[in-house]
């Protein structure tokens, strides 16, 4: 398992949750993707876990404050890009069009950090690291392996990605619906699709994937944990088989089995 000691700015590099039942949240994810957890306490007194994997940090979580939840925030997964700069970047993204939901602000010795929106309204945290570069292990079992934005204008929101992160897009037409790789280099760095319009208002997001060995076997293991199927197993030609699906709380995030 090789462990990464630093990602390339424009590449995701943090998995979080944030849960309103901690506990019932460590006990879903860690029986599905072997994970141990690791509580800190904050400087504001409030703790944050960190998911390991072989004893190397791959995603995050923690509790979501009363506060946020009286204002109708809900369990969800946050995605961190790497940067260079977390104040260069917020202001490209002011001038980009984007929006500012939590200004620059240091993580301790860790990082520093800023929240930000694109024009579509989708969040996404800035991450540029100092003592933590993120998760040590991607692309294994049991760890991030793909994170895709669903938007409301694939356009809009390509073009704004493309200058924020030097971003390649390549179309994929995958089928009836249209599909836009995120390359940053040589090797793609997410995705990007568009929100079916049958599913009603729903507001643009970037969503995290999982890999897991069999994709069937994992969606039955997480129904039995007390997790809900939104989307049944599917083959992807030439990727693999995934699944997407919400935690107790409500949460969504995927899993993949990739293929050979």
């Amino acid at each position: 398992m090789r462990e990464i000691v630093r990602h390339e700015p424009g590449t995701f590099c943090w998995p979080e949750l944030a849960t309103t039942d901690t506990d019932s949240a460590k006990t879903l994810y860690g029986s599905l993707f072997g994970w141990a957890f690791d509580d800190q306490s904050t400087e504001s007194g409030t703790s944050y876990t960190t998911a390991r994997l072989a004893g190397r940090d791959v995603a995050a979580l923690y509790a979501l404050e009363r506060s946020q939840r009286l204002r109708g925030v809900l369990a969800h997964w946050n995605s961190y890009a790497a940067v260079a700069s977390a104040n260069e970047s917020t202001t490209r993204v002011k001038v980009l069009g984007g929006t500012i939901f939590g200004a620059p602000f240091d993580v301790g010795k860790n990082g520093r950090m800023a929240i930000v929106k694109d024009p579509q309204g989708a969040t996404l945290c800035l991450w540029e690291a100092r003592a933590h570069p993120g998760a040590q292990v991607v692309g294994e079992i049991g760890s991030l392996c793909w994170t895709e934005l669903a938007t409301t204008d694939t356009d809009a929101a390509g073009h704004f990605y493309a200058s924020l992160f030097g971003w390649a897009l390549k179309k994929q037409e995958t089928g009836a619906r249209a599909y836009t790789e995120l390359w940053k280099g040589p090797r793609p760095a997410g995705g990007m699709m568009e929100i079916e319009k049958e599913r009603g208002p729903v507001e643009p997001a970037w969503g995290v994937y999982f890999r897991v060995a069999d994709c069937d076997a994992a969606v039955a293991k997480a129904q039995t944990l007390g997790a809900r199927v939104f989307r049944k197993p599917d083959d992807i030609a030439k990727v693999g088989r995934y699944a997407l699906l919400a935690d107790r709380e409500g949460a969504t995030f995927a899993v993949m089995a990739l293929a050979p």
